[in-house]
C-alpha cells in the first residue's frame, strides 16, 4: 500500500525543486541554459521516483513540463498544436481526477503513476531537448507524444474504471 508523504520527505524535497526549475527556465533563454534545466529536471524526475519507490510512497510535485512548454509557447518557439500535444495527457489526467472526485462512487478510487504515464513523460522530456538540439525532429517526436499521450489517457480512463469497484 502506497503512503502519501508528508512535505519534508526526500522524494517531496527532490519534486519540490522542479518548481524553482521550471520558474529558472521561463525566465532564462539561452538555449544552453534552458537544455540544463529540463536535463536537471529530468533527473530529479527519475531520483524522486526512485526514493518514493523505496519507501513505498508518491510523490505529487512538480511542474516543469507544463510551465515549459507554456513559457515554449509565448515564447513563439511552440505552434499551439505542438503545445496542445505536449500537454494532452496532463490536461487530460487533471480531467480525469476532477472528473473522479465529482463523481460519488468514484471518490475513494485512488490515483496512481503507472507506466504509460511515465513513457509519455519520458517523451515529453525528450521532445523539448529535440526541440533545441534537432528542431527537424521535432514533428516526429510530436508524433510519438501524441500516441504515447492518447495511449496513456486510455490506459488511465481504463485503470479508473476498473478501481471503482
Amino acid at each position: 500500500m502506497e503512503q502519501r508523504d508528508s512535505l519534508a520527505t526526500l522524494p517531496n524535497l527532490i519534486s519540490l525543486s522542479r518548481l524553482g526549475l521550471a520558474a529558472a527556465f521561463v525566465f532564462l533563454k539561452r538555449t544552453d541554459e534552458r537544455l540544463a534545466i529540463v536535463a536537471a529536471a529530468a533527473l530529479t524526475d527519475i531520483l524522486d521516483g526512485y526514493f518514493a519507490r523505496l519507501r513505498g510512497s508518491v510523490t505529487k510535485w512538480g511542474a516543469l513540463i507544463f510551465t515549459a512548454v507554456c513559457a515554449l509557447l509565448f515564447d513563439g518557439v511552440l505552434a499551439t498544436w505542438q503545445y496542445a500535444v505536449l500537454i494532452s495527457r496532463d490536461f487530460m489526467t487533471a480531467v480525469g481526477f476532477l472528473t473522479a472526485r465529482a463523481i460519488p462512487w468514484l471518490r475513494p478510487v485512488e490515483f496512481k503513476s503507472r507506466r504509460a504515464g511515465k513513457i509519455v513523460t519520458v517523451l515529453q522530456f525528450t521532445a523539448l531537448v529535440m526541440l533545441y538540439l534537432s528542431p527537424d525532429r521535432v514533428d516526429a517526436a510530436l508524433a510519438c507524444v501524441a500516441v504515447a499521450s492518447a495511449y496513456a489517457i486510455a490506459d488511465y480512463t481504463f485503470a479508473l474504471w476498473r478501481a471503482r469497484a
